[in-house]
């Protein structure tokens, strides 16, 4: 009881830290993404959406404004754990943590509780701003809670697994830059893959963040491109992969020196 306790209260104290933490600087971590998607919604739902007119009977805005709450949490849930993380394991604090009597697990989930909470809550002010610009429905509100929460444990445990193997400040921008950046655009954030030739709408199936995106969206406009059932099943299988990948890491101590 009394170690459930002291697990409790470290769980407390890391979840707070991180919070925080990007509290504490939000003019780096929660101005810059509503900014950037305050220029989406004008450029490309409002300028050039006009040109496009409807896709699958919704407007050009409303059928992008999905895609876009989604890649903004997606890149901050990440970008908060694997910045913090590795900056723990840079100034050498994450070591004096793995030899405290705290478990792993609580450190693992302390620190994605972090990246959760800053990517619901850019989440929540990027829906609030795109009400300025479109009116959104929900069509499933079951539906968008689960995906958008599968969402940012899944790239916030990523982003853990990231800053272990990062050996320096460059490594934690890779992933971003070159996996993350492109799976996000290609990811049926500004089109539905129907308007494809059938051989990339097939290619485009093994992106995952586009089950994340047509998930959300069919919670908010209730179209999708892909099956729901398909898409939530394989966030749960991996968040139970990397869950386990980082927790091995953790109890180890892999990758926990730079």
């Amino acid at each position: 009881m009394a170690e459930l306790q002291f697990n409790m209260v470290a769980l407390q104290t890391i979840v707070y830290r991180e919070v925080k933490r990007f509290t504490r600087i939000w003019p780096q971590t929660l101005l810059p993404p509503a900014i950037t998607m305050v220029l989406y919604f004008v450029i490309f739902g409002n300028l050039i959406g006009r040109q496009i007119g409807n896709i699958g009977g919704f407007t050009y805005m409303e059928y992008i404004v999905p895609g876009l709450i989604m890649m903004s949490v997606i890149t901050n849930s990440y970008s908060n754990v694997v910045s913090s993380f590795f900056g723990s394991k840079f100034q050498r604090s994450i070591e004096e943590l793995m030899v405290s009597p705290v478990s792993p697990h609580i450190i693992l989930i302390g620190y994605a509780l972090g990246g959760m909470l800053r990517g619901l809550m850019v989440g929540i002010i990027v829906t609030l701003l795109s009400l300025f610009f479109t009116h959104l429905q929900v069509h499933h509100l079951g539906i968008i809670l689960v995906v958008i929460v599968l969402t940012v444990t899944i790239f916030s445990l990523l982003g853990l697994l990231n800053a272990v193997f990062a050996r320096n400040f460059d490594d934690i921008s890779i992933i971003p830059t070159f996996v993350l950046t492109p799976l996000t655009y290609l990811g049926g954030v500004f089109y539905s893959i129907t308007l494809l030739p059938p051989f990339w709408q097939t290619v485009s199936l093994a992106n995952p963040v586009l089950h994340m995106v047509n998930a959300f969206r069919y919670g908010i406009l209730g179209v999708s491109d892909i099956k729901i059932n398909v898409a939530i099943t394989f966030m749960l299988v991996a968040i139970l992969v990397l869950y386990i990948s980082c927790a091995r890491l953790l109890v180890s101590g892999r990758g926990l020196r730079t």
